[in-house]
């Protein structure tokens, strides 16, 4: 199946939303931690989603017209998640961590390069 421009926007956007709940610890608090809609979402999901959508992105990246430079970004940023999720899984745990925090970092500096508008 092949996807229409539309789909290919839908689903990158709703990948770099996903970016964006990592990027923002006052949502996570919120919603991970306390459980406070109206979002329902939690670590485990947002890391499923994160490569569930991503990998087939990171894959096919030219035909989501991201450029070299956010591929790479992606890349790193992958490789970051990916290690930090194989050894945590319990928010209360590491939310301040300095680990975590450079999670959040990153994530913000995707969405920058990404020229990401939350409210789109």
């Amino acid at each position: 199946m092949s996807l229409t421009e539309e789909d290919k926007k839908y689903i990158l956007n709703e990948f770099l939303r996903n970016i964006l709940h990592i990027s923002d610890k006052e949502y996570q608090k919120r919603v991970w931690i306390r459980g406070e809609g109206p979002e329902v979402d939690d670590f485990d999901e947002t890391v499923c989603h994160f490569f569930d959508d991503g990998d087939p992105i990171l894959k096919n990246y030219k035909e989501f017209g991201i450029s070299e430079k956010q591929h790479e970004l992606l890349n790193e940023f992958r490789k970051h998640i990916k290690s930090f999720s194989d050894e945590n899984d319990w928010p209360p745990m590491f939310i301040d961590s300095p680990e975590w925090t450079k999670i959040t970092i990153m994530a913000k500096e995707v969405l920058e390069a990404f020229h990401y508008n939350r409210n789109a």
